[in-house]
């Protein structure tokens, strides 16, 4: 399987896709503006112990408090918060835990009130992401990830990935790990360790041993809520998890993110040479034909290239998928024609999971077949399918109605990209404004926002008919606004707005609603 990875940075906004065999599998986006990324460590408040939940609500700084259920503290979790304590109150002199007298571990069947009162000041990790209207969940068991390893504190445990092809390798990889592990430090060995040294693997483990000193050296002195330490970016944090020697190709538009991927391609791999710049002043995701894409695949129906589709329905239960045939079924051996279908939309099912991130239970109609091989090819090609995909989840055979139950582990919000185009004139509704009073609405609308915020920066989106109306003349409109309030208003257009629509942003470019 070939694989290539393009990145899109356009300014706070940095755009990642994923494409296996030219197909567009993953598509992840983020802002430099995200404070909650997966793997983030945070110093947090508990607001509340809730105990018919048997959770805790944590404030880390998110505008919802976030979760931390009891089942997620890990039996260590004394331990990682007298360490904190210690270290906080400086009675801790070192980030190592050789000498840390580790505290008994708490049982399974526990109450989060044993654990956690009010207004404790906790250690905890982000789980996932903040999703709807839901804060970040959270985690007291820290882990440090690494290309080939993952450090786990106060454990003593070695596990190795099953994915490692022999038995042999990992027992090797056992006995070496445990061999140069930091006492009181468990370790993962990943997959992408199969093969590798003690030299190579001696060095990562310092690299994730610096980055537990940061949190001890944050510790010292920071207050709740606080960041201490972030996780990766999301390109070189794909990087980390993804990659493999069959990545044929790296393409980066940024010329400062291309030298930081190929920097890090060549830390891993000898194959640097496969991180490229895009040079072209078309667009990279235009360019890689992955803007096509994603307007065929985010709809309602995804349609595949023997004419059958599949139709993706959402609700707050779950999320139901159905496979239609379309109209170019063969009248002759239709079971062996239906078998054809289902085995594709198996590919393409899974496909669409990965691509926007469904999470939870899914629930996929296929077309009916009688035959019992059949129907145990089709449910041993979905798992085939769904074994590139790096959340967990589970494939359930197909029930006596044909329905087959998938569940997939939800981690970050799902990726939702609206393909339909509107008018841009009346927005779809068949009625046009008079925009003869459109800078009159413009005007009190700055007015108000210049006295509400009189130390921010504004920005101005609008059509591009009506930004060149506002810059045009000596003096302009825009220099007329600078002259009354001494405050310059940046004027961006937009071709995607209608000629009667105006937004003000503020510095961080989060809109001002009005």
């Amino acid at each position: 399987m070939e694989k290539e990875m393009i990145v899109s940075s356009t300014g706070k906004t940095v755009e990642v896709a994923l494409l296996e065999d030219g197909k567009l599998v993953e598509i992840h986006r983020q802002r430099s503006t995200d404070q909650f990324t997966v793997g983030d460590v945070f110093l947090g408040n508990v607001k509340r112990v809730t105990a018919p939940l048997n959770a805790a609500f944590v404030d880390i700084g998110h505008k919802k408090d976030a979760f931390l259920h009891y089942t997620d503290l890990g039996p260590k979790v004394r331990s990682l918060q007298k360490w904190y304590t210690t270290t906080a109150s400086g009675k801790n002199p070192t980030d190592q835990l050789g000498k840390f007298r580790m505290e008994k571990e708490i049982v399974k069947t526990g109450k989060i009130d044993e654990v956690f009162k009010k207004r404790q000041v906790v250690l905890t990790q982000v789980l996932k992401e903040p999703i709807s209207t839901k804060g970040p969940r959270l985690s007291c068991e820290i882990t440090i990830p690494g290309r080939y390893l993952v450090i786990t504190p106060f454990s003593e445990t070695v596990a190795v990935s099953k994915k490692i092809s022999t038995s042999e390798e990992r027992k090797r990889l056992l006995v070496l790990v445990e061999s140069i592990r930091p006492a009181n430090f468990g370790v993962i060995v990943r997959t992408a360790a199969e093969g590798k040294g003690t030299a190579e693997l001696f060095e990562e483990i310092e690299l994730l041993m610096a980055k537990w000193k940061t949190i001890y050296e944050a510790a010292k002195t920071a207050k709740a809520p606080a960041k201490l330490l972030s996780e990766a970016d999301k390109t070189t944090g794909l990087l980390r998890d993804l990659f493999t020697p069959d990545f044929s190709k790296i393409v980066v538009d940024d010329k400062e993110l291309f030298e930081t991927v190929r920097e890090y391609v060549a830390g891993i791999s000898k194959k640097k040479d496969i991180v490229q710049l895009h040079k072209s002043n078309r667009p990279v995701f235009d360019a890689h034909g992955i803007t096509k894409q994603i307007k065929s695949s985010f709809g309602k129906t995804a349609t595949m290239s023997s004419g059958a589709y599949i139709v993706i329905e959402h609700t707050e239960a779950m999320h139901t998928i159905d496979v239609n045939s379309g109209n170019k079924m063969p009248s002759q051996n239709q079971q062996e024609a239906v078998l054809k279908i289902n085995l594709e939309s198996a590919a393409e099912v899974a496909r669409q999971l990965r691509l926007r991130d469904i999470g939870g239970i899914i629930v996929v109609d296929f077309i009916d077949m009688r035959d019992a091989d059949h129907r145990k090819q089709l449910v041993s090609a979905m798992r085939k399918h769904m074994k590139n995909d790096r959340a967990q989840h589970t494939v359930l055979p197909l029930s006596k109605f044909g329905l087959m139950q998938i569940t997939r582990q939800r981690v970050r919000p799902e990726v939702k990209i609206t393909t339909a185009e509107k008018c841009p004139t009346c927005a779809g509704t068949g009625k046009v404004n008079a925009t003869i009073l459109l800078t009159d609405d413009i005007e009190r609308d700055l007015n108000f926002i210049m006295e509400a915020r009189p130390k921010a920066k504004l920005k101005l989106k609008v059509h591009p008919f009506i930004a060149a109306y506002l810059k045009r003349g000596m003096p302009s409109l825009q220099m007329k606004w600078y002259m009354k309030h001494y405050r310059w208003l940046q004027i961006q257009a937009d071709n995607d707005f209608p000629i009667t629509t105006y937004k003000f942003y503020d510095g961080a470019d989060e809109e001002i609603k009005l």
